[in-house]
């Protein structure tokens, strides 16, 4: 059971979830923690968002499936993860013991997956909140194509809010016709939060070669170069919806973190900065 946090100074609420501060992992880039643990006191985060998670396991896309850009990275990992059972019985027991809420990223190619996930983890001793994904670029079913058509959108957010009681965070893309317009209609549909925002599709070419880097030949770009990007998107956000945001891309210190705070952010989430050599 968490603790909760203390009154004043960093706490923060996220649709019900008590955090000890605003700070959070971002989805596909914390694994499920282990790893990470060996460098960083999980107890010292406000929440920790593990990979995606499916009804069943996905093997992801071919390599190479990274590229580093300047000012960024664009990746194709195509949502790799163990599925759901595999996850419950070997990763979830690791993440119980902190003091650190955990958010399950859920995804699927249907809206059958949405409602089954979402409905999967309902009860489950550990999960605190799931985060939808409707907007991960990498896969070829599914994904991006949820959020991107306010109908389907729809569908699958009613599909997972049916399923369970959870906080339920939606993730929307960046490269919506309206951010506000997209941010409203998840809050009508369910939504108790929403992560803003995901990777912008993008792409790498090696010259020499004269092909595409990666064997997806597209995909998500994060890092630094998106940041104006994403903190406009929740800017926008914040002034059409009442839940909270959780403000995500090119976060490298607390200036960026500040800047979605200062933007309309109740959290934000850190991704691409973990794998730097050297963060400031």
């Amino acid at each position: 059971m968490i603790n909760p946090p203390p009154s004043g100074g960093l706490a923060v609420n996220l649709a019900g979830i008590a955090m000890k501060n605003p700070v959070m992992s971002a989805s596909g880039t914390f694994g499920y923690g282990q790893e990470f643990a060996r460098i960083l006191d999980l107890n010292l985060m406000g929440a920790i968002v593990v990979k995606g998670i499916s009804p069943r396991p996905a093997s992801g896309n071919s390599t190479p499936r990274m590229v580093e850009t300047p000012a960024g990275l664009i990746n194709a990992i195509g949502l790799q993860n163990p599925g759901c059972d595999t996850f419950i019985a070997e990763y979830l027991p690791f993440l119980r013991q902190f003091q650190t809420p955990t958010i399950v990223n859920i995804w699927g190619t249907t809206l059958a997956d949405y409602a089954e996930i979402a409905g999967r983890f309902e009860g489950v001793p550990g999960v605190h909140g799931l985060e939808l994904n409707i907007s991960c670029p990498n896969i070829k079913a599914g994904g991006m194509a949820f959020g991107i058509q306010p109908d389907m959108a729809r569908q699958a957010i009613k599909a997972a809010r049916r399923a369970t009681r959870l906080p339920l965070i939606v993730k929307l893309p960046p490269h919506l016709f309206s951010i506000a317009e997209f941010a409203r209609l998840a809050e009508d549909n369910g939504a108790d939060a929403l992560s803003i925002t995901n990777s912008l599709p993008a792409m790498a070419v090696d010259i020499e070669q004269r092909r595409p880097i990666l064997a997806n030949i597209t995909g998500g770009l994060t890092g630094p170069a998106i940041h104006p990007v994403a903190l406009k998107l929740v800017w926008d956000a914040a002034k059409a919806v009442k839940i909270p945001i959780i403000g995500m891309g090119g976060i490298v210190s607390a200036r960026e973190a500040l800047a979605f705070i200062l933007a309309g952010a109740t959290a934000v989430a850190v991704g691409t900065a973990s794998f730097t050599d050297s963060p400031r």
